[in-house]
């Protein structure tokens, strides 16, 4: 194992599907799975690993394609994704765990929690959309995000931006911590994470496998629930749309708005994360 500059993490190389991931882990106890989105690496959760850490062994990927973890060809759709959640919770003899997804780590973590119910004992899912699933009316009245046109052209984003980097993730960066910012070492990550055609490529793969994503969440969720205890988080943009989405597919499910609060929650607003989370996460330790 690494030894990384956030205390008490190590960094560990663990193949799933043939695909080999770079892996942050800390603590002991009841298992955490963290899945991160975009522009993003497992360092999103900087902030908060060190105190889930105190009771829960916390496991943290950077997802196939993304950070140092390997980025094939293919793989991208949230299904796959899944998989390879699954994988290494059987490779590391994690579960059942409580499995968080925010951003594009949201559709894989409610596909596993939806095939694997034995694997995930508690889900987190936080702005994000759940593919085409009604609820989402108002969020999208006047479309999808830009970006994500932009990301699903096979070729186009990474052809435009590859030496602009810096200024591409910036502004995400930016844009979803409005409240207190970036730490500098944590921005440097992530643009490092994000430099070069390679990186973009397989970046911008699971925009380009979204279609696939939602067709596996209809499916998911044709006579089928989600029975684990679920809480949804909202911030700015997604607020309760991804709450208005999953509620008539769960059968335990508490909604939760953080006002104030940019995209970027882990990093925006790490203190007011940590109270929803971890009574909802101890919530059955004792059972897990």
């Amino acid at each position: 194992m690494t030894v990384t500059s956030v205390p008490g993490v190590r960094l560990r190389r663990v193949t799933v599907n043939g695909t080999g991931l770079n892996v942050a882990t800390a603590g002991a106890g009841p298992a955490v799975l963290l899945l991160h989105g975009f522009p993003h690496t497992w360092r999103l959760w900087t902030e908060v690993i060190g105190p889930l850490a105190r009771r829960h062994r916390v496991i943290a990927p950077d997802l196939r394609g993304f950070g140092d973890s390997d980025r094939p060809a293919d793989g991208y759709d949230a299904g796959t994704l899944a998989a390879d959640a699954a994988g290494l919770l059987e490779a590391l003899d994690a579960g059942p765990a409580a499995v968080v997804g925010i951003d594009l780590g949201t559709p894989p973590a409610f596909l596993l929690a939806m095939r694997r119910p034995g694997l995930v004992r508690r889900l987190v899912l936080m702005e994000s959309l759940l593919g085409d699933l009604p609820g989402a009316e108002e969020f999208l009245a006047a479309g999808p995000p830009w970006w994500f046109g932009f990301h699903a052209v096979p070729g186009l984003a990474e052809t435009v931006l590859e030496g602009h980097e810096e200024a591409y993730v910036g502004w995400f960066l930016d844009r979803g911590t409005p409240g207190r910012g970036v730490r500098p070492d944590v921005r440097a990550a992530f643009v490092r994470a994000y430099a070069g055609g390679g990186a973009l490529r397989a970046a911008f793969s699971p925009y380009r496998a979204m279609a696939a994503g939602a067709r596996q969440i209809r499916e998911a969720v044709t006579g089928a629930r989600l029975a684990v205890p679920a809480l949804t988080i909202g911030a700015h943009p997604v607020g309760r749309a991804l709450e208005r989405q999953l509620r008539p597919h769960a059968e335990r499910l508490t909604g939760e708005v953080i006002p104030d609060c940019g995209h970027l929650i882990p990093l925006d607003r790490p203190r007011e994360l940590l109270a929803l989370l971890e009574p909802f996460l101890a919530a059955d330790d004792d059972q897990g």
